[in-house]
């Protein structure tokens, strides 16, 4: 596809749509926009950058963008690791940063109604103002936007009881990129009518529409919770007892996470932290969060799961006793990736999901894999309830950005490629972005592909929005 630039004509008429202050041109302004958290070999200048402070000024730009073929990037807070908000054609970004109100709390239908760039925190916080609780709790969670979790099917520590960022989503107000406005969902919880666009637009990264409002289901605020920490002397034995602990207590962890005894450490250290227990002997970590309506149920659950983990191996079991304590260890594993980007200067971080039972295994031919690569350091964390793993790589070869870009493509295809294989997906949660593009097509193969390319040209026929993200056009 053949892109027009934005002319100082067409700037005008931005500036008209957004006023002056919204249209950013400079480029010390727009720099940022250029990338996003999957770093900045990725990085793509764009034309200029607009920011939108409602639903009509997107309206007005999509039909700008289609009259005057130029490409437009929709964009939330940039914690994407796929590269999904880059302006991989130049052209304008569309930061939705402004649109950022929590419009209604609905006590009696249990759903929030908010603008696409609220934070997902502040919305968590305000819900449980009330008394509430949303549950969609992706890890990026203090900087991650509400509508780009539902852009990109966000995942997080909590999916193993509450399921993704797909299962909190009732309705969505969208833009299409034609700049028609579409009301899908509502706040009801029911519904058979038709093909369901609504849960079409959740994981499309920005390329069938953009979100503008939306409507989440709320819970009751959840009980009393108790956090585990048990270390063992294997992925393996980790991984049964994943398994053990739901099979024994009868109940989902609220969430259930793994580390290995490297990012233990590294994070320990350099926030200068006391070690984990067992740090000596232990190969992985689980933590995980357990949820019971008072005291003695949560005392009986962390022993019955603490007794399940023995069982499987673990070296010993440790039981936080207070909230500062559980929010000790979260804060270690919450920063694993800021530590490892602070400490090397190249480091390559991605997802990719298998079975639960084939955690260890996918983690061992991983290592094997590796031993052709020199220069590198692995470390892995994840979301063990769901199979979810995060195998991270810090560069410590000293290696030009060029090089460490073409090292880090060819390795992380392997591993992607691997875990589909082995029953698996080439993400679970970062989404495809641009990072994952020729992935996705050779594990899927050339017909689903040729499926959604046919579905983006129904919404898209111009190839207007976020083109060349999960797949190209052509």
């Amino acid at each position: 596809m053949e892109y027009n630039k934005v002319t100082p004509e067409i700037l005008e008429e931005l500036r008209t749509i957004f006023g002056e202050r919204n249209v950013l041109t400079e480029v010390e302004k727009i720099e940022s926009y250029a990338y996003d958290e999957a770093g900045k070999q990725w990085m793509h200048m764009p034309d200029v950058v607009v920011k939108a402070e409602n639903e009509e000024q997107i309206a007005q730009l999509m039909k700008l963008a289609n009259r005057e073929l130029i490409p437009v990037t929709p964009r939330g807070a940039g914690s994407g690791l796929s590269g999904a908000a880059v302006p991989l054609y130049g052209g304008i970004v569309l930061s939705l940063e402004k649109m950022n109100k929590i419009l209604e709390i609905d006590e009696i239908n249990m759903v929030a109604v908010c603008e696409t760039g609220v934070v997902t925190n502040d919305l968590c916080k305000a819900v449980e103002e009330k008394g509430l609780f949303y549950a969609g709790y992706p890890m990026s969670v203090e900087s991650s936007y509400i509508g780009s979790n539902i852009a990109t099917n966000a995942g997080g520590a909590k999916v193993i009881k509450y399921g993704s960022t797909r299962s909190h989503v009732l309705g969505l107000e969208v833009i299409t990129p034609t700049g028609e406005k579409l009301l899908l969902g509502g706040k009801r919880r029911k519904e058979t009518s038709g093909y369901s666009l609504l849960q079409l637009m959740i994981g499309s990264e920005g390329t069938l529409g953009i979100i503008t409002k939306v409507i989440v289901n709320l819970m009751p605020a959840p009980n009393k919770t108790v956090d585990l920490l048990v270390p063992f002397g294997s992925f393996d034995d980790a991984v049964k007892a994943a398994s053990n602990i739901t099979r024994t207590t009868k109940v989902y962890p609220v969430a259930m996470e793994f580390m290995d005894i490297f990012s233990a450490k590294v994070t320990t250290e350099h926030l200068n932290l006391p070690p984990w227990p067992a740090q000596d002997k232990a190969e992985a970590y689980l933590l995980f969060t357990l949820e019971g309506k008072n005291r003695d149920e949560l005392d009986e659950l962390a022993e019955t799961a603490g007794s399940a983990c023995l069982e499987m191996g673990a070296l010993d079991v440790f039981v936080a006793s207070t909230k500062t304590e559980s929010d000790k260890l979260w804060n270690i594993r919450t920063k694993v990736g800021n530590v490892q980007a602070e400490i090397w200067p190249h480091v390559l971080s991605g997802d990719v999901v298998v079975p639960r039972s084939e955690t260890a295994e996918f983690i061992g031919r991983t290592k094997k894999i590796l031993e052709k690569y020199s220069g590198l350091q692995e470390t892995f964390v994840g979301h063990i309830g769901d199979g979810n793993i995060h195998p991270t790589f810090m560069d410590t070869a000293n290696r030009t950005d060029e090089e460490w870009i073409g090292v880090s493509e060819k390795l992380y295809e392997e591993l992607c490629l691997l875990g589909s294989q082995m029953g698996g997906a080439v993400s679970g949660e970062h989404g495809i972005g641009l990072a994952k593009k020729e992935v996705l097509r050779r594990s899927l193969g050339d017909y689903p592909i040729s499926v959604m390319r046919e579905i983006k040209k129904v919404f898209d026929p111009n190839d207007i929005l976020n083109p060349g993200k999960i797949f190209d056009l052509k």
